[in-house]
């Protein structure tokens, strides 16, 4: 995965709440079992009217509107457990998610594939929000390494969590895999102090 320390982006609002998995990326979409073109049918059915055509007043197809952080309401990435959700989010650009709760599962899914999932208090996405209302190229500074997210026009800021684990492989850009491969020389010194003492026990 690409390594996450700081990002300074402009700033997509979504002030919808209760988004699921399924409104990030239809069902109908989730043959392919590799990570790469999902991003084309995030938000599919909000995004595109039946015959394919854009609709004007999705924020995806606002020209005010872009950035690499996604803005959105309460209760984001619930409903199914799947993936690909992630995946599209990821795909088409995002590398930060802010909203006030997300899904637990969609949360590890987001982690799990490179995606910064900041949970901040409602009062403080309400600041957020009001933010890209006046000012639709205003900037935003999500610091991985503080684990802060920062209003930049005001300094205004709030501190998040994330799993102790999660962060140190998104500072490295590491997936679980590249993880255990940064530790071979710490293990192959342990099977081998391990066996060398499996062997002294066994000449007793």
């Amino acid at each position: 995965m690409e390594k996450f320390q700081t990002l300074i982006s402009t700033a997509v609002p979504l002030p919808i709440e209760d988004v699921d998995t399924d409104q990030i990326i239809p069902a109908r979409f989730l043959k392919a079992t590799t990570r790469e073109g999902f991003g084309e049918n995030l938000f599919r059915d909000w995004r595109f009217g039946p015959d394919g055509a854009p609709r004007a007043e999705f924020v995806l197809n606002n020209p005010l509107y872009s950035g690499s952080i996604l803005v959105a309401g309460r209760n984001f990435g619930c409903g199914s457990s799947r993936e690909h959700a992630a995946w599209s989010i990821t795909d088409y650009g995002f590398r930060v998610v802010v909203s006030s709760f997300f899904a637990d599962i969609f949360r590890g899914n987001a982690l799990n594939n490179g995606l910064l999932p900041v949970q901040v208090s409602d009062v403080f996405l309400h600041a957020i929000f009001s933010e890209i209302e006046t000012n639709p190229r205003a900037s935003f500074k999500a610091d991985l390494e503080a684990q802060s997210f920062t209003i930049v026009s005001t300094g205004q800021a709030e501190h998040f969590d994330i799993d102790p684990y999660k962060r140190m492989c998104l500072l490295n850009g590491y997936d679980d895999i590249d993880f255990l491969l940064s530790m071979k020389d710490e293990i192959a010194a342990f099977e081998a102090e391990r066996s060398r003492k499996a062997g002294f026990v066994h000449t007793l």
